[in-house]
C-alpha cells in the first residue's frame, strides 16, 4: 500500500511525498523564518513567512533534481524505476534492482551529488551577480551586509548553499548514502563480487552512524562539535540522523543477501501446489467454519471451473457484519482476479518477492494460463532464506 500522497509523475516516474515530509518542511519554513527575521528586520512577519516557504519548497524542487538524476541514469541503465519519494530525510529513488556492474552503479549515484553541486554553483552564482551592489559599499559586519540583500539575492544564495551542503553529506561514504555506494562501486569493482562489498561498505556505513549517534549525545550533554555545535535539538537530531543511517545500512546489506539466494529460484520451487480453494457461491459463514478455522491460512484463491477469479482474505471477512456471514457470498467480498498481483511458476523468486513487498500482500496466486498452479506466501520465501543463510 502506498503511504503518503501521489503529487504528479515526471519521465514515467510516480512522484510521491511520504507524510513524514511535512513534518520536516514544516521544521525547515519555521528555521528560516525566524533566520530571515534576524537577518532582515524591516521585513513584515508574513513577508518573511511567505518567503520561507517559497524557499523551503523550492529547496525540495532541488532535492527531487537530485534524485531525478539518480532514476534518469538508472532507466539508461535498464533499470526499472518504480517512483521518487520525497520524505524525512530527503528524497529516495525506488529503483527496483541491483545495478548490473561497478560502473552502472557509480554512474547511478555520483550523477545525484554532481547535481546538487552544479545546481549550487549556478545559484551562488546568481546570487552573486545580485550582490555587487551591497559588497561595494563600506559595511564591513556580515550580518549587516546581509541585511542589504533583497528577497531574490537571499534565496538564491542560502539555496546555492544549502545544495552544496547537500552534496557534500551525500557523500560522506556511509552506506546506503551516495557515498557509500560510490565506495560499494569501487569494493565491488575490485573485489567482483557484490555481496562482499555490499558487507564491507555497510560497516563503513554503520560505522559512520554510531559516530554521528555519539556526537548527537555528547551535544545533548552540553559538548561542542565543530560545525554542528551544540544544544539538545542539533544533539538528538544528529542522533536521529545516525539512528536511522544504521537502521538503513544494515537493511540495504540483508536486501543484497535476500536477492542473492533468490536469484534464479524459480517461483515453481517455493510455492505451495494445490492449495486449499474456495467457491465464488460459498457463503462467508461456510468459509469461516469450514475453511479459515481448519487451516492456517489467511487468504483463499476462489475458484470457479478451475479458473482462478479472485482471492479472500481474513481482512475482506472482518469488514462484512457477522450478522451478515449467512448472506454474504465470497463473490461479494473478494478481490476480482484482475485486480490481482500474479505470477508463474518460471517467474523469478526475487522480484516475486519484490512484488509482493510493493502490492503489500501476504502471498499471491501461481498461475498457469487462467488456471490456478498454485500460491506462493511470502511466509514460505522466508523460511527458505532462513533454511538457506544464517546471515538473514
Amino acid at each position: 500500500m502506498r503511504k503518503g500522497i501521489r503529487i504528479g509523475k515526471l519521465f514515467g516516474m510516480n512522484i510521491d511525498i511520504d507524510w513524514s515530509w511535512f513534518f520536516i518542511f514544516v521544521l525547515i519554513t519555521w528555521n528560516l523564518a525566524i533566520v530571515f527575521g534576524q537577518a532582515h528586520t524591516d521585513w513584515s512577519l508574513g513577508f518573511r513567512w511567505g518567503l520561507a516557504v517559497i524557499a523551503s519548497l523550492l529547496f525540495f524542487a532541488s532535492v527531487l533534481a537530485h534524485e531525478l538524476a539518480h532514476s534518469l541514469v538508472a532507466k539508461a541503465q535498464g533499470l526499472p524505476v518504480r517512483n521518487i519519494t520525497l520524505f524525512l530525510f530527503g528524497g529516495i529513488s525506488n529503483i527496483q534492482r541491483e545495478p548490473p556492474s561497478p560502473r552502472a552503479e557509480f554512474l547511478i549515484t555520483i550523477v545525484g551529488p554532481l547535481t546538487s553541486f552544479i545546481i549550487g554553483f549556478i545559484l551562488i552564482f546568481a546570487g552573486g551577480l545580485t550582490t555587487v551592489a551591497a559588497i561595494s559599499t563600506n559595511v564591513t559586519n556580515p550580518m549587516e551586509l546581509v541585511a542589504q540583500f533583497g528577497p531574490t539575492t537571499t534565496i538564491l544564495l542560502w539555496l546555492g548553499w544549502i545544495n552544496i551542503l547537500l552534496a557534500i553529506f551525500n557523500l560522506i561514504p556511509g552506506f546506503p548514502l551516495d557515498g557509500g555506494r560510490v565506495l560499494r562501486s569501487i569494493l565491488w569493482a575490485i573485489t567482483n563480487n557484490l555481496r562482499r562489498a555490499t558487507r564491507w561498505a555497510s560497516w563503513v556505513g554503520q560505522g559512520i552512524a554510531w559516530i554521528f549517534i555519539f556526537m548527537g549525545v555528547s551535544m545533548i550533554f552540553g559538548a561542542r562539535i565543530p560545525f554542528f555545535g551544540t544544544g539538545i535539538v542539533g544533539g538528538l537530531w544528529l542522533a536521529f540522523i545516525g539512528w536511522f543511517l544504521n537502521s538503513a545500512s544494515i537493511q540495504s546489506y540483508r536486501q543484497v543477501i535476500i536477492q542473492d539466494i533468490l536469484e534464479d529460484i524459480p517461483v515453481g520451487q517455493l510455492m505451495r501446489s494445490n492449495p486449499p480453494t474456495v467457491p465464488p457461491n460459498c457463503s462467508i459463514a461456510d468459509l469461516v467454519h469450514e475453511h479459515l478455522m481448519q487451516s492456517d491460512e489467511h487468504a483463499f484463491p476462489v475458484v470457479e471451473a478451475g479458473q482462478l477469479v479472485g482471492m479472500v482474505t481474513l481482512e475482506d471477512i472482518r469488514s462484512v457484519s457477522r450478522d451478515n456471514w449467512e448472506t454474504t457470498h465470497v463473490q461479494q467480498i473478494m478481490t476480482p482476479a484482475n485486480q490481482l498481483a500474479t505470477a508463474t511458476s518460471e517467474d523469478d523468486a526475487a522480484e516475486t518477492l519484490t512484488k509482493l513487498m510493493r502490492r503489500d500482500v501476504r502471498q499471491l496466486p501461481v498461475l498457469s494460463g487462467n488456471h490456478l498452479a498454485g500460491l506462493l506466501r511470502r511466509r514460505d520465501i522466508m523460511k527458505w532464506l532462513q533454511l538457506q543463510s544464517e546471515a538473514i
